[in-house]
């Protein structure tokens, strides 16, 4: 057998008798299990893993968060809000999904710039944790929490005055739509303590998707810093602080999992200070691609194979209107393959080099460009790796009409 080029991080899903496996279940009998191609299959056990190895690697006293937005199926959340301490949020639909699980609403938080007066409303009614995102809203939920008796549960999320470097998406660090500058928030938590509101505390969040180590150690250290700053200002002790997460993980060929070492090490002085400077604050990571990108595959099949020009195209009844980010068209200045394999015969006597693609009408719509696999024909199944974050949520599902995708939990 020949063996196929791949990528370091398509090591998580087991390859048994020349097929891949999800679950302990081949992908050809999940196809058959599902009734239908396309599919995501996200895998509860790597999920697991994801989050016992953070538990283990990181120091005692940090609480973990599942953002819920990188992956907003419910069998999803569910699994995910039995391991770990709590779950944001980024609209009322994700909230209602949270709420489902049965958890605290105060381990619940909501985050996104431009929340509405009904978000708002059932956001307080709730009574879980809102992190502000302007002085205009902070007022807003003040007046909804006297006209519905309620205390409102708040926080302030801070546009920091420093960025975390490399990451894949910045979110803190110069003009920003989220969050409040550093610099105004000290007169915002002056007015928070003259309203009827419950402050909780700060939500400190700069980049995600980051695979250097250094750079979220920088980030991290400022966070602190900059949350004792802000402290002294508080209307009442912190009793939440959420540092945001940022931790990447690997998509294509050179990148390597984000090694926790140093990152840890960074981290135990830092929550044992905070469990002094802020002794009744809840230290809170939140992360979402880093629980869930590794644990799903999304699969698809070749209808038809063609030539042109000497290149060889399989064209496959799935594509970027199911998976944006593999198309290369979520945020990728250069567009670069996902790691790719023919579920049914990951390997082969013979390779060939051939673009993998989709039905749409647009010549955006590439799942591989010009890669390695075995020999493709029609009926084959492509699974796409790392596909478990920012997939289905996130693409342009009804573009061209064509039938959705399912999503099965295994």
């Amino acid at each position: 057998m020949k063996e196929v080029p791949k990528h370091a991080n398509m090591d998580w899903f087991p390859v048994i008798d020349n097929h891949l496996h999800a679950g302990g279940i081949s992908i050809e009998r999940l196809a058959i299990r599902t009734g239908k191609t396309p599919f995501y299959v996200y895998d509860r056990n790597i999920m697991t893993k994801k989050v016992e190895t953070l538990r283990e690697s990181l120091p005692e006293g940090l609480h973990l968060h599942y953002a819920m937005k990188a992956n907003p199926m419910p069998a999803v959340v569910q699994h995910l809000s039995q391991l770990t301490d709590g779950i944001d949020v980024a609209s009322v639909a994700e909230m209602q999904v949270a709420l489902n699980t049965g958890i605290d609403p105060l381990t619940i938080s909501f985050a996104g710039p431009g929340k509405t007066d009904n978000e708002l409303k059932s956001a307080v009614a709730a009574g879980i944790i809102i992190n502000m995102e302007s002085e205009a809203e902070m007022e807003r939920i003040a007046q909804i929490g006297d006209a519905i008796s309620a205390l409102p549960n708040v926080s302030i999320r801070v546009n920091p005055d420093f960025e975390l470097k490399t990451s894949g998406m910045k979110m803190g660090g110069g003009p920003k739509p989220f969050g409040v500058d550093a610099e105004r928030v000290p007169e915002m938590l002056k007015r928070c303590g003259q309203l009827n509101l419950n402050f909780k505390g700060f939500h400190i969040f700069s980049g995600s998707q980051n695979l250097r180590p250094e750079a979220i150690i920088e980030a991290q250290t400022k966070t602190f810093a900059l949350a004792y700053r802000l402290a002294e200002f508080a209307p009442q002790p912190i009793t939440w602080l959420n540092i945001g997460g940022g931790l990447g993980i690997p998509y294509f060929p050179g990148e390597a999992t984000l090694p926790l070492d140093d990152i840890a090490e960074n981290l135990k002085p830092l929550i044992k200070e905070a469990q002094e400077r802020l002794p009744e604050a809840e230290i809170v990571m939140e992360l979402g691609r880093y629980f869930v990108g590794e644990a799903g595959l999304y699969i698809s099949e070749v209808v038809e194979c063609k030539e042109s020009r000497g290149e060889k195209y399989a064209i496959t009844n799935g594509g970027l209107h199911h998976h944006l980010s593999a198309s290369g068209n979520f945020g990728q200045i250069i567009r670069k393959n996902y790691p790719v394999c023919i579920a049914n015969r990951v390997t082969s006597q013979t390779t060939e080099k051939v673009s993998i693609v989709g039905p749409l009408c647009t010549p955006l719509d590439i799942i591989a460009d010009k890669t390695v696999l075995p020999e493709v024909s029609i009926g084959d199944l492509i699974a796409v790796y790392q596909s478990g974050a920012y997939g289905l949520s996130a693409s342009p599902r009804d573009f061209l009409s064509h039938p959705h995708p399912a999503e099965i939990l295994v």
